[in-house]
C-alpha cells in the first residue's frame, strides 16, 4: 500500500509538472524540457558508462544535448538562424577528437554510445520544438501546446488501457523475447482508448479533422509501443531492471519517456505530411 501511494503521488506530480510546463508558457516548456533532456542523457550515460569498457564524459555530453534542445527552440521560433548550432557541431567534433588523447581501451564504444544518445534522447526532445512552434513567424515566439499535449495524452491513455486490458484478458504475447508481460490484447486495448480520446480532441480542436486526429493517435500508439520495446531491449542488454530511480515507484527518466523517443519523430512526420500541408 505504501508503494502504491508513493507511485500515485509521484505520477500526479510528474503529470502536473509536464502539463504545467507545456501549457503555461513557451519559456516554461523550454526550461523544463531542457532539464529533462539533460537528465535523460545523464541517466543514459550512467547506464553505459562501464559497459564493454566504455568511458563516457557524462557532464559535457549531457550539457551538449541540453544545448541542442535550447538551440532548436530558438531556431524553430526563428529567433536566430543556423549559426546557433555551431557550438553543438564543435561539441560533436570534440567528442571525436578527444578520443585521440584519452587513450581509452575502446574508443569506438565511447563514440557509439555518446552519439547514439544524442540522437536517441536529445534529438527526440528537440523534435518537440518543431511540433510546438507555429511556422512562418520570424522573430517572435508563437507556440502552440496542442499537439505536444495530444502526444502525451495518447501515450498516457495507451499505457493505461494496455495495462488494464492486458492484465484482465491478455494471453497472446506481443514481444515475449523483449517484454514478456505485454500482450496483443493489451496493445489493442490501449489503441482503442487512444483512438477514443482522439475524437474527444477532435471535438475540442475542430481545426484538425477527426480523421487526422484518428491517424495521429494511431501513429503515436504504434511508434510509442516500439519505443517502449526498444528501451526494454536496451535494459535487457545492459542487465538492469529500471533505467534509474529519480522518480520513486516509476523508475528513471528513460522509463518515463521511452514511448516518446519514437512517438515524437513519427508524430512530427505525420503532422507535417497530413495536417500542416
Amino acid at each position: 500500500m505504501k508503494n502504491l501511494i508513493k507511485r500515485a503521488l509521484t505520477g500526479i506530480i510528474f503529470v502536473a509538472v509536464l502539463v504545467g510546463a507545456i501549457c503555461y508558457h513557451p519559456i516554461s516548456f523550454l526550461i523544463v524540457f531542457g532539464i529533462i533532456t539533460g537528465l535523460t542523457l545523464w541517466e543514459f550515460y550512467g547506464l553505459v558508462k562501464h559497459y564493454e569498457e566504455a568511458s563516457i564524459k557524462r557532464t559535457i555530453s549531457s550539457l551538449g544535448g541540453a544545448y541542442l534542445f535550447a538551440a532548436t527552440f530558438a531556431y524553430t521560433n526563428q529567433l536566430t538562424d543556423g549559426i546557433i548550432f555551431l557550438p553543438y557541431i564543435l561539441f560533436l567534433i570534440y567528442i571525436l577528437v578527444a578520443e585521440l588523447y584519452y587513450k581509452a581501451p575502446n574508443p569506438i564504444n565511447n563514440w557509439a554510445f555518446t552519439i547514439f544518445a544524442q540522437v536517441y534522447c536529445a534529438g527526440t526532445f528537440s523534435m518537440l520544438n518543431f511540433i510546438a512552434t507555429i511556422p512562418d513567424t520570424p522573430g517572435q515566439i508563437v507556440y502552440s501546446p496542442l499537439f505536444i499535449m495530444a502526444i502525451f495524452i495518447f501515450i498516457w491513455l495507451n499505457d493505461t488501457g494496455a495495462y488494464l486490458v492486458g492484465s484482465m484478458i491478455g494471453k497472446r504475447r506481443l514481444f515475449e523475447r523483449i517484454s514478456p508481460k505485454k500482450s496483443w490484447e493489451g496493445f489493442f486495448g490501449g489503441l482503442a482508448v487512444a483512438l477514443g480520446a482522439s475524437q474527444v480532441l477532435a471535438w475540442y480542436a475542430p481545426e484538425v479533422s477527426w480523421y487526422n486526429w484518428l491517424g495521429l493517435s494511431a501513429t503515436v500508439v504504434l511508434f510509442g509501443t516500439w519505443g517502449d520495446l526498444i528501451e526494454s531491449l536496451l535494459k535487457r542488454t545492459l542487465g538492469v531492471k529500471d533505467s534509474g530511480n529519480v522518480l520513486p515507484g516509476h523508475g528513471g527518466m528513460l522509463d518515463r519517456f521511452d514511448s516518446l523517443m519514437l512517438a515524437a519523430p513519427a508524430a512530427y512526420i505525420y503532422i507535417e505530411v497530413f495536417i500542416r500541408n
